[in-house]
């Protein structure tokens, strides 16, 4: 009889998930001798000692069985002397590393804990119930190693049944550092009253009420989805009367009000739990969800208190960020009760501090792809494996939809969601934000710090501030330049063309660029094609009122100037504002210039009278996109030019050709059109660009991207040329993929940081290949 004795050193997510009481089970089961130890960021060492056959089964379903938030990254095995060992232990932890471990998400409760919940356990009706598999991490963590005096769960000291299973390996909570039960854990209260509080939060709810629910990253502003006059007055409380409410839903209500595929089913009911992008079904809520779409997001209850509150009621609720419209969400009960007078009616609170605020993550099939609309809870703070070299590296982002990125020892850290820093709220949760993940990731003093090319954002002075304080290097990225990088870096690509399709970003010639085609090769990014200019009347005033783009395109096309006021006009503005418009967009008046597809889109949607303002980000698109939905493409002409030595989209041809068909067909129709012929027309451009310089490769990336007809048709075209396709999916394609892209830029900067001259991209062997 064989007997060996193995030295496993497994890394990865492998610490805070259960992992080392899983291997301690998974040796006894083997009959196995030895020990498990934590090594901090080194990971997990594992002597293993038997049969060799055992030692080998044992070896195989270490990765085969792992627990459910493990993520096993690599395993290295050597041989030892057998010491004769019959028995195994949980060693003591130690530093084996830099730091002292990485830590996984927050995660949804687990069937286990929810049965606990359920039945008759100690754990009977207790809203906190978790164990190694599931529960809050991120929002809890102060500092790692990840133990419960370093969590807001300090303030909670085990009872003595709690204590035991804490302590003991052949139990799910050992070493669970968010387990609680009533008589020691975390408390509920309703307006103050820990009475009977979950029963009555859902009778306020049944009686149209507006319910403040305090959840394990934050707070939801909750009311019956099913009742329009509260989904009204929530609205009208909140300032926000057009941007589409979050629900939440039970999996037999959810099939009621949205179609769901088996690919979304699965994306709902992941361990992330995050908001989903469905298509509604029309008529089953009121129009006030979501005003002028075609789709509704929706999340299955993620927590103990979700489910408690759902076993109450039969119907979706409204579950949308307790925040004020541009703000950071709300978290402490004390500003709960303040901030949100005449908004909420009724508050449902805990006393477990949520350290790091955390919003839901979202993901929507687009173009045969699940992506990333915001990834936050679920997935934040789990690193992307990424070898960038020995710098630590800070990334701020760009304005809107912020992440920040950290770049240490072989890993980026992308933050959960932070919003638009463009407030001073914003900006000092941002600060806040900062300052807590790079405590998580030991990477506090960066050696380069790198944000947007744009003079004037909030970002931008943050890590101007941040590399005069550390001594760091400042390295200055462009916008689209850094969405490209986010895709290649995903994929592992040194060369590519990026079709970037967006609302915004500063150009290196100063104006406003948003439909670009980027052309990655040789270490270099150049800007190969767009979209064609056309005037930005009043500059921002343009993204929030599309009608002003419409003017512009008009009179780009050849339209009177009379008549282009006449059709401001007949749209409700002013006249004097009417002839404004008129001279910016005929240049006689100053306004920059710009190639942004969702200006395009707006424009479109602006002149179909489908959205003539903008009451948050991406309305007119979405609006259009609902109203294509309904119809269907027609084949119209798309043309090109050449413009100061790049290849143009005629998007003014195309928008006059949008003007003439809307006389034949229908709104829907042209809605419709307007997405597949920009979508086809700029596919070629990449297409064409790329058989110029020999790249197989196509990468999607920008807020457009979103949109499922464009997606699609982009991809169609790009494997319609035998080129290979591929988009951000690990990352958001919106702007929550800029600080990946900009660390990526920023690592391999040459030049002058200050310039912003940073033209490298990633070398084909410094990343993975996504999944």
């Amino acid at each position: 009889m064989a007997i060996e004795r193995r030295r496993l050193l497994v890394t990865g997510v492998v610490q805070g998930v259960g992992f080392r009481p899983f291997v301690w089970r998974l040796a006894a089961e083997h009959r196995l001798g030895g020990s498990v130890a934590n090594l901090g960021d080194a990971g997990v060492e594992i002597q293993a000692e038997g049969e060799t056959a055992a030692v080998e089964a044992f070896a195989r379903d270490l990765v085969e069985k792992k627990p459910l938030l493990a993520r096993i990254e690599s395993v290295r095995a050597e041989s030892l002397p057998p010491r004769g060992e019959t028995t195994f232990e949980i060693a003591l932890s130690r530093r084996g590393g830099d730091g002292m471990g990485s830590l996984p998400p927050d995660v949804a409760t687990c069937p286990a804990c929810l049965s606990d919940l359920r039945g008759q356990t100690r754990y009977l009706g207790y809203w906190a119930t978790s164990c190694t598999d599931c529960g809050p991490r991120f929002t809890v963590v102060e500092s790692l190693p990840y133990d419960r005096q370093n969590t807001s769960m300090s303030d909670f000291p085990l009872c003595p049944a709690c204590s035991v299973e804490y302590t003991s390996p052949a139990d799910r909570r050992y070493h669970a550092e968010t387990t609680a039960c009533p008589a020691c854990g975390p408390g509920l209260a309703f307006d103050g009253s820990p009475k009977r509080a979950i029963e009555r939060a859902a009778e306020a709810l049944l009686e149209g009420k507006v319910v403040a629910v305090q959840g394990i990253g934050g707070t939801h502003l909750a009311c019956d989805a099913t009742n329009a006059e509260v989904v009204s007055t929530l609205r009208s409380r909140l300032g926000r009367p057009g941007q589409p409410f979050a629900l939440m839903a039970t999996e037999d209500v959810l099939p009621r009000i949205a179609h769901v595929s088996e690919a979304e089913w699965a994306a709902l009911r992941g361990p992330d739990r995050p908001i989903v992008v469905l298509r509604s079904h029309p008529g089953a809520l009121p129009d006030g969800i979501a005003p002028g779409l075609h789709t509704i997001g929706v999340m299955l209850p993620y927590t103990g208190l979700h489910d408690l509150l759902f076993a109450c009621l039969d119907r979706a609720l409204v579950m949308t960020s307790a925040n004020l419209p541009g703000r950071p969400m709300l978290i402490e009960p004390s500003e709960l009760r303040s901030r949100l007078v005449g908004i909420a009616d009724h508050t449902l609170v805990h006393n477990r501090r949520i350290v790091a605020r955390c919003d839901d993550s979202v993901r929507r099939w687009s173009g045969g792809t699940l992506k990333f609309l915001r990834r936050s809870r679920g997935h934040v703070p789990e690193p992307i494996p990424i070898d960038l070299g020995e710098d630590p590296i800070l990334a701020l982002g760009p304005e809107t939809d912020v992440t920040f990125a950290i770049y240490a020892r072989g890993a980026v850290t992308l933050s959960q969601h932070i919003g638009s820093v463009d407030n001073l709220e914003t900006y000092a949760y941002l600060r806040q934000a900062v300052d807590h993940l790079s405590q998580l990731v030991h990477a506090r003093m960066p050696r380069v710090v790198t944000c947007d090319l744009h003079p004037r954002f909030l970002t931008t002075r943050l890590a101007e501030e941040i590399a005069q304080a550390s001594g760091a290097r400042l390295v200055r990225v462009q916008h689209h330049e850094a969405h490209l990088a986010s895709v290649m870096a995903e994929y592992g690509l040194d060369r590519a063309v990026g079709v970037v399709l967006d609302g915004y970003g500063y150009g290196r010639d100063g104006e406003a660029w948003g439909g670009e085609i980027l052309l990655a090769n040789d270490g270099r990014i150049r800007r190969v094609g767009s979209l064609a200019p056309v005037r930005l009347p009043g500059g921002d005033l343009a993204t929030r009122h599309p009608l002003r783009m419409a003017a512009s395109y008009l009179l780009a096309g050849g339209t009177g100037p009379e008549e282009a006021e006449a059709f401001l006009q007949g749209r409700g503005m002013a006249a004097d504002e009417a002839y404004a418009v008129r001279l910016q967009a005929e240049g006689t008046m100053s306004a920059p210039w710009t190639t942004s597809a969702g200006r395009f889109l707006d424009a479109v949607s602006a002149w179909l009278g489908v959205c003539a303002e903008r009451t948050y980000e991406g309305e007119p698109a979405m609006r259009l996109e609902a109203v294509a939905a309904s119809g269907r493409p027609i084949e119209v002409p798309i043309r090109f030019a050449e413009q100061n030595g790049r290849r143009i989209l005629d998007t003014v041809a195309l928008f006059r050709d949008l003007a003439a068909l809307r006389r034949e067909t229908s709104a829907a129709d042209v809605a419709a059109t307007a997405q597949d012929a920009l979508a086809r027309g700029i596919a070629r451009l990449a297409v064409e660009a790329a058989a110029v310089a020999g790249i197989r490769v196509i990468a999607l990336s920008g807020g457009v991207s979103y949109n499922d007809a464009i997606s699609a048709a982009v991809r169609h075209e790009a494997e319609r040329a035998g080129l290979r396709f591929v988009t951000n999916e690990r990352v958001p394609c919106g702007d929550g993929c800029v600080s990946l892209g900009q660390v990526v830029i920023a690592s391999r900067a040459v030049g002058d940081g200050e310039s912003g001259e940073c033209r490298c991209v990633p070398t084909p062997t410094a990343y993975p290949v996504a999944p």
